[in-house]
């Protein structure tokens, strides 16, 4: 292999139009150039260049040549970037969006510790459980609940989100505990409209997969609001421990077919693909990891 510093020597020329403006960008004298580019044709044994006083063009095998070239100092470049990029300290703006619950309740109040952890870093975020198209918008990382993933992002998986069927001590004492799913059918059973199918609860029991209609007189998209909704003894829903967890252990709320366990979905980390994931999505992905990838999460623990 001839050597890539004459390589690059010789690419620099052919995309400068000139000895001159190769020396200028590499910090050479015009003759060093020249005679790097002699010693490579020699190596080569053909001529890549034809010279006059005036004009200096490129042969047919100069300007196959060059082209090689190019993509191999490309490949080089790019080669350096990774190592830098995997070895580089977190910085500057990192644009991440976070589905509203989960976003609100638990990475907002997690952010201080990252960036105390990482001062040369700052994070634009934006709280929504609208589609965001990455590239379009410039976001690094979306932070969303989700059973299907989009097929054009990078997933990792963050925690389980389990949801627990829920209501007040009061509420049951007044309408009865259901036992099985079927009893739902005698309850005012509140629905969440943002994802999955409106009116239909789902869940994996002892006798297997199971649907079961539900009907209520409220139906909303939000999963925060449906737990205030609950918590004032309006009904039953099915809720996230995430946000229901404190409720729970304070008794404030009570589970019931407890045996009976709701489809699941987890908290996903997405990003765009990439050859090489920079170093303040990786960190911060690592983060959440460290932060939320425990079984159970800290929200689930007595």
């Amino acid at each position: 292999m001839h050597d890539l510093n004459l390589m690059a020597v010789y690419a620099h020329v052919v995309e400068g139009g000139s000895f001159s403006a190769a020396a200028r960008r590499l910090g050479m004298s015009r003759s060093a150039v020249s005679k790097a580019v002699a010693k490579l044709e020699k190596a080569l044994g053909a001529r890549l260049l034809n010279r006059s006083t005036r004009h200096l063009s490129v042969t047919e095998v100069g300007a196959a040549f060059a082209e090689h070239c190019s993509r191999i100092l490309d490949e080089a470049t790019r080669a350096e970037q990774a190592v830098s990029s995997l070895h580089a300290q977190p910085r500057g703006v990192l644009k991440v969006v976070a589905s509203v619950a989960f976003g609100t309740l638990h990475v907002a109040p997690a952010l201080a510790d990252f960036l105390d952890r990482y001062p040369e870093l700052d994070i634009d975020m934006t709280i929504a459980d609208r589609p965001v198209d990455l590239a379009e918008e410039g976001y690094d990382v979306v932070v969303r609940v989700a059973r299907e993933l989009p097929p054009n992002l990078v997933a990792r998986r963050l925690a389980p989100v389990r949801r627990k069927l829920c209501a007040t001590p009061e509420y049951f004492e007044k309408h009865g505990v259901p036992h099985i799913p079927q009893d739902l059918a005698r309850h005012n059973c509140l629905d969440y409209t943002h994802s999955g199918e409106q009116g239909l609860w789902r869940f994996t029991g002892p006798e297997g997969d199971i649907a079961i209609p539900v009907a209520g007189r409220l139906r909303i998209n939000d999963d925060e609001a449906l737990s205030q909704a609950v918590l004032g003894g309006l009904g039953l829903a099915l809720l996230p421990t995430f946000i229901i967890g404190r409720d729970l252990q304070a008794g404030r709320l009570r589970a019931a077919l407890s045996e009976y366990i709701p489809v699941e979905r987890h908290v996903y980390a997405l990003y765009l693909p990439t050859r090489h994931l920079p170093a303040k999505v990786r960190a911060f992905i690592d983060f959440l990891l460290e932060k939320f990838g425990s079984d159970p999460a800290y929200w689930d623990r007595e």
